[in-house]
């Protein structure tokens, strides 16, 4: 299927590795979701912290794909990715926004600094994002751009949560203001996914109660109307889904990609 970006430009932070879709084998959303983008005709300037990383996925990736190695939560690497793509590409059409992780620890231990941590790279560091990218969209009266953030709500989960929060009303107050120039705001909503980071807690989890990270992961899979838990390649095929002309009305949507768990209303 011929979404029709090719020649678009898109910028996806957290561009190698991906460690915003939670809990629960080493691969990320965001890196299929630049490769997914590239097979489809888009240039793709990949954004992460860890230079090591972007250049096994330009070793391993084909089309036309730049990277940028900067810090999300200083207003200097918002620059700097927004630069790389403007240099390479001389425009911006859709930002893919997935940087973020936030660590984890009991609602009763956890630091008002701790929260602080999530909401800067994942709520600030959104913001910054699209604040950098609409002039370009603007300009052509055309953008997009995808937020991920699930809806983890937990008491060993707080600053994960709360930054979830932001993003999902940033989602709807941007989309509030920008649909009128052209550019659609949406949200994709992961639950229990399989990214890198998953399975780091997750074998913590399994080492604590003598488990196998297997048995686990099947466990809380068997527990969702899916029986199972998503492919990073899945949620990266929505982000993708929501960027072509067919999804025009698509807008300040939240798509939740959790497996069933959270039921549709009528």
């Amino acid at each position: 299927m011929d979404l029709g970006i090719t020649g678009r430009a898109a910028i996806v932070t957290g561009g190698s590795k991906g460690r915003c879709v939670g809990p629960c084998c080493p691969v990320s959303v965001s890196a299929p979701g630049s490769v997914l983008l590239l097979a489809e005709g888009a240039n793709v300037c990949a954004v992460s912290r860890d230079i090591t990383l972007l250049d096994e996925l330009v070793a391993s990736s084909a089309g036309h794909l730049v990277t940028a190695s900067c810090d999300l939560t200083t207003v200097e690497g918002c620059d700097l990715a927004a630069k790389a793509c403007l240099d390479a590409f001389d425009r911006i059409d859709i930002l893919v926004n997935c940087a973020g992780s936030a660590g984890m620890g009991n609602i009763l231990e956890i630091s008002a600094d701790d929260v602080d941590d999530a909401l800067l790279l994942k709520f600030h560091g959104y913001l910054r994002m699209a604040q950098r990218v609409i002039p370009s969209m603007t300009v052509r009266r055309w953008g997009r751009i995808v937020n991920i953030a699930g809806t983890s709500a937990t008491a060993d989960n707080l600053p994960t949560s709360l930054a979830n929060i932001a993003v999902h009303n940033l989602t709807r107050a941007l989309s509030d203001e920008l649909t009128s120039s052209g550019i659609q705001v949406n949200l994709v909503a992961p639950g229990m996914t399989l990214t890198d980071r998953a399975v780091t807690l997750v074998a913590r989890a399994a080492e604590q109660q003598d488990r196998s990270p297997q048995e686990l992961i099947a466990e809380v899979g068997s527990g969702l109307p899916a029986g199972r838990a998503a492919d990073p390649a899945e949620v990266a095929r929505v982000v993708c889904f929501l960027a072509p002309d067919a999804c025009s009305y698509v807008q300040a949507s939240v798509l939740y990609m959790d497996g069933g768990a959270r039921r549709a209303t009528p």
